[in-house]
């Protein structure tokens, strides 16, 4: 619990910082969750150039995209009734979520060294599941936040944006 109020108390003072190296290491954990536990990779397989894009995917995309995504929402929708937050969510889920998907996998595919025209057709290929597969994650995140969601009040200005989930590219869109 300290280490969660020490993270708290840096999020406040460094919001954008904080949100950057988070979502470079959550991309990073995650990918490598991936290689150990799905994958079954083995320290000796594990692939750590794929591990580093994550890493940096993170950092220099998702993690400023996202958080700049989280403040124009909150000047679009200030309040923080739970109206507020579902109006908040169906533009996220409706609005960005299409948009950044269309821009994420194709930067994946490039740093992974795919052609334009292999980049494009996994693209036209992968979309539509990642697309779907997103919607259905953000539906199971509020199920089972729902008791959390109904009883608090979105944080404003300065606390963490919610959190966001992005597609799993460990053994699917990463690899294949």
């Amino acid at each position: 619990m300290a280490l969660w109020r020490a993270y708290q108390r840096v999020l406040t003072v460094h919001p954008w910082k904080v949100q950057v190296l988070t979502a470079g290491s959550l991309m990073g954990l995650g990918d490598t969750i991936s290689q150990q536990l799905v994958e079954k990779r083995g320290l000796r397989g594990h692939q750590a150039g794929r591990t580093l894009i994550m890493v940096s995917l993170g950092c220099g995309f998702v993690g400023p995209v996202v958080g700049g995504w989280y403040r124009v929402l909150d000047r679009l929708i200030p309040g923080t009734t739970k109206v507020d937050a579902l109006k908040k969510m169906l533009l996220d889920q409706g609005g960005f979520a299409p948009c950044f998907l269309g821009c994420f996998l194709p930067l994946v595919g490039a740093l992974n060294g795919l052609s334009a025209q292999d980049n494009w057709a996994k693209l036209r290929r992968d979309y539509p599941d990642a697309l779907v597969t997103n919607y259905y994650v953000s539906a199971d995140a509020a199920a089972a936040c729902s008791p959390v969601f109904l009883s608090l009040e979105v944080p404003r200005d300065g606390g963490p944006p919610p959190a966001r989930e992005t597609p799993q590219l460990g053994s699917g869109l990463l690899c294949s």
